[in-house]
């Protein structure tokens, strides 16, 4: 099927469009010619409707969308070409060329959520286990404990870092949480200031006591009740237990570099394998809604397939 032409109208309009973003808006070269391809694709939609540009109504971008859509193009690909044409047309807005923005109320459609990634059961313990023996005994202790933290409890990275000690005045007014060692629990402070207590397991523990053994009183400043501090004294950050994360998972022969919400999927995904009970795994989470607990549920689902595949005589037929 011939390609539809694009009228001298609709070409000149794009072509004063492009030198605007590229002049005006100081736009990346690569990224003028990005929109100048998504604006050449608006214009031969247009042309094949027998439309001109400015002509251009909402059904008919939404009915450009889900032909990119049934073509195979991804929600996101879509979105961002919706992006770039939602632009020219403002641009046509305030050239007074047309008087309301045909892409404004098109949206792409949905992607499926992607599943989360979780660690095998193997995998998990393999990593929990692991002991850098040519390493630092220090640092091995204090990420030891931080994975069975992150795996054990399910915690975020920012609920793990946030961790005292003990409780305190100063951990209740500064919105942190900490280690019941007596009680077995460790006391959260989540997202939107709410708290939670989760169970400290047995293996968790464990491997705090061996750190606290080690930690020693090298925290300084704000950082002296803080559970997992760095060399220098000062509470661990966000990306260096990301770091250590990475590093310890390479060195324990993972496939995949682990980091840590990886550990709370693979808490979540175990715990929902054993029991079955998605409510408890909300709580444990401190998920605010069961719906966002739900997609372990297709992890799980996952998990049973895999098994009924190995498993069952006739799962598999030549």
């Amino acid at each position: 099927m011939e390609t539809p032409a694009l009228s001298a109208d609709d070409a000149a309009l794009v072509a004063r469009y492009l030198a605007h973003v590229r002049v005006e808006k100081r736009l990346a070269e690569r990224t003028a010619t990005l929109y100048g391809l998504d604006l050449d694709k608006l214009a031969r939609f247009a042309a094949g409707a027998g439309v001109a540009l400015p002509a251009v109504q909402g059904h008919h971008v939404r009915h450009w969308a889900a032909r990119m859509h049934a073509a195979g193009r991804s929600g996101r690909g879509i979105a961002l070409i919706l992006s770039g044409w939602r632009g020219f047309y403002a641009w046509l807005g305030r050239e007074g060329l047309i008087k309301a923005n045909p892409v404004q109320d098109v949206r792409a459609p949905r992607q499926p959520r992607p599943l989360p990634k979780a660690l095998g059961v193997d995998e998990a313990v393999q990593l929990a286990e692991h002991a850098d023996e040519a390493g630092d005994p220090w640092l091995d202790a204090r990420d030891a404990a931080m994975v069975e933290l992150l795996y054990g409890s399910g915690l975020r990275v920012g609920e793990l870092i946030g961790l005292d000690v003990a409780p305190s005045d100063g951990a209740l007014r500064a919105g942190r949480g900490w280690i019941d060692v007596q009680a077995a629990e460790v006391q959260v402070q989540g997202k939107g200031g709410k708290r939670r207590a989760v169970p400290l397991g047995r293996a968790a523990a464990q491997a705090l006591g061996r750190w606290l053994a080690l930690r020693g009183e090298a925290a300084v400043g704000d950082a002296a009740q803080a559970l997992f501090i760095g060399r220098r004294g000062t509470r661990l950050t966000a990306q260096s237990v990301w770091q250590r994360l990475r590093r310890r998972s390479l060195q324990a022969g993972l496939a995949t570099p682990v980091h840590p919400h990886m550990l709370r999927h693979s808490f979540a995904s175990h715990v929902l394998q054993s029991s079955g009970d998605l409510r408890a795994v909300q709580e444990l989470l401190g998920h605010a809604h069961i719906g966002t607990t739900q997609v372990y549920t297709r992890l799980d689902f996952q998990h049973l397939a895999k098994a009924y595949d190995a498993a069952h005589p006739r799962a598999r037929r030549k």
